[in-house]
């Protein structure tokens, strides 16, 4: 049985190589998926303390109610948007747009990414705008 060296452990999964931003959006897509399942499991649990009655939910108010859960909030929301921006950009590339004409291939072979990487800068820019606004909501107003 041959057995491989993974010299790389969690760097393996960060390390973008030589892919670029898009390996990294990857990444983080994959990061903020796993946060928003997260909130999802502790927005069951909070809200199931309503089966306790009124002073057991009003007690887990109390300890939700704070800077540091105002922080996280603010993190979810920038996570979602994160999430929802580049979601839309792999279902646009899967669907086929943003590729161009189909052509015949010779080298050298022109890749996509040149065709791809101006949506993904826009969305990513109307993601970062968002994020701001929502932060704006969050800490000023």
């Amino acid at each position: 049985m041959r057995r491989y060296n993974n010299r790389l452990w969690v760097k393996g999964w960060i390390y973008g190589g030589n892919y670029g931003i898009e390996r990294y959006l990857y990444t983080l897509h994959r990061i903020s998926g796993l946060g928003l399942i997260l909130y999802l499991l502790m927005h069951i649990y909070v809200t199931a303390a309503r089966i306790y009655g009124a002073a057991a939910w009003e007690q887990t108010m109390a300890f939700l109610y704070g800077p540091a859960f105002k922080l996280g909030e603010y993190l979810l929301i920038a996570g979602a948007i994160f999430h929802a921006a580049n979601g839309l950009w792999l279902i646009i590339i899967e669907l086929g747009m943003c590729i161009g004409k189909p052509q015949r291939q010779e080298y050298p072979y022109v890749p996509s990414v040149k065709k791809q990487r101006p949506l993904m800068v826009a969305l990513m820019l109307l993601a970062a705008v968002l994020i701001i606004v929502s932060g704006l909501d969050f800490f000023i107003i």
